[in-house]
């Protein structure tokens, strides 16, 4: 009975760190470019801070071969791209005021951000 207890804590406390706690590792795009690695059902890095007012290239490396995968979405940038199997991908984005900026594939299984400051 108590290692069901402790079982079962363990499974609560590691829900409340994955949703409410955990914050994915944030990148700097040094030099106005970044490589980003699609692959597992995600984007790597997934945060990514640009400074602001200054051009920025994000280069996307798709090695995930799931459809979802194939198409990156910048809404508010109104960018619309496929992203092609194993080879690098160059999204040229023009300079940003502050905020942030979502990207995602068609059905928002992948989830990045772009954090301009």
């Amino acid at each position: 009975m108590l290692f069901i207890n402790i079982a079962g804590l363990t499974l609560i406390a590691l829900i409340v760190w994955w949703f409410w706690l955990y914050e994915p590792a944030e990148k700097q795009a040094e030099e106005g470019e970044i490589v980003i690695t699609v692959e597992n059902g995600t984007y790597s890095p997934s945060r990514i801070k640009v400074r602001e007012g200054k051009p920025v290239e994000l280069k996307f490396l798709r090695k995930d071969q799931s459809p979802c995968s194939e198409t990156l979405l910048i809404p508010d940038l109104e960018i619309s791209d496929i992203l092609p199997s194993n080879k690098l991908k160059s999204i040229q984005l023009p300079a940003l005021k502050h905020g942030e900026y979502d990207f995602h594939c068609q059905m928002q299984r992948y989830l990045g951000k772009l954090i301009v400051k």
